[in-house]
């Protein structure tokens, strides 16, 4: 049996049977975690959301910033935007049914067996593990619960850019969420700088990439994150593995093995649409 961490699909699903061929996937077998933006952007979201919810128990996704994206679209809020590739799915006769599952999908994942952590985005510094968990229930609770609506309404926006236990309500839920699924650079205070995008070398003064920071995650935890394809799956750092390797963009996709830590790829075979 072994567990494979699979980077950003969105949408890919050709490159994701391919790369399952080679690590020669055992459905009876093996585990399948999902780093989130399984959807958008590329030419088969609706294939891709049907195939990694048929894989049930055996899969394990944690919601990015795109699938919050498809879901708030599916609500009546916020509007699709140049590129996505979302309609297929909006206008699907089992919308609803694949709208539910994702909704009751977490923001986070932790094995303890494998002493490995999954966010769509990572970490910030200033929350342990134990937190980090907490504060991505109370965006479980809202996602599931009848009022999730109010989120979708206030979830877009960067603000509050920086974490405060103090902070609540809908202001409070959008912060834990762009912490989870939108961070690349923060400062010393974990303070978010959410609108620069592009690799470890281009960070606005004051700022740099969130693993450049000392964690409160034990040592002996890894991290896995999706979400910064210009890292180009490298964070220099051991235990932090990035995963989104750009397949969407003509890179590749990869896998991470976490019993042994091996990187499986694929490069991409199909194009995004309106490039």
């Amino acid at each position: 049996m072994a567990t494979y961490v699979i980077g950003d699909l969105q949408g890919c699903l050709a490159p994701l049977m391919q790369l399952l061929k080679q690590i020669q996937y055992k459905p009876d077998q093996d585990k399948l975690w999902f780093a989130g933006d399984i959807i958008n952007r590329g030419e088969e979201s609706l294939e891709t959301l049907r195939f990694i919810k048929s894989l049930g128990n055996n899969a394990t996704v944690v919601l990015g910033n795109h699938d919050l994206h498809l879901l708030a679209v599916s609500h009546g809020y916020g509007k699709l935007k140049r590129g996505d590739t979302l309609t297929e799915v909006l206008t699907a006769g089992d919308r609803d049914d694949l709208m539910n599952w994702l909704r009751n999908q977490p923001l986070f994942h932790y094995d303890e067996q494998l002493n490995t952590v999954m966010t769509h985005a990572g970490i910030p510094p200033c929350w342990d593990l134990k937190q980090a968990q907490a504060l991505a229930q109370e965006v479980e609770d809202k996602l599931k619960s009848d009022s999730v609506d109010e989120f979708f309404a206030a979830m877009y926006g960067n603000k509050p850019n920086v974490w405060s236990d103090d902070l609540t309500g809908l202001d409070r839920l959008r912060a834990i969420t762009n912490y989870l699924t939108r961070m690349r650079f923060c400062d010393e205070n974990s303070k978010l700088d959410l609108e620069s995008k592009e690799g470890i070398n281009t960070a606005t003064k004051g700022y740099a990439p969130w693993f450049n920071y000392p964690t409160k995650v034990p040592e002996n935890c890894h991290i896995v994150f999706g979400h910064w394809a210009a890292l180009e799956g490298n964070t220099q750092k051991e235990r932090i593995h990035a995963l989104d390797t750009g397949c969407v963009w003509g890179g590749s996709l990869t896998a991470l093995r976490l019993e042994d830590r091996q990187r499986f790829s694929t490069p991409c075979i199909i194009n995004r649409k309106n490039s």
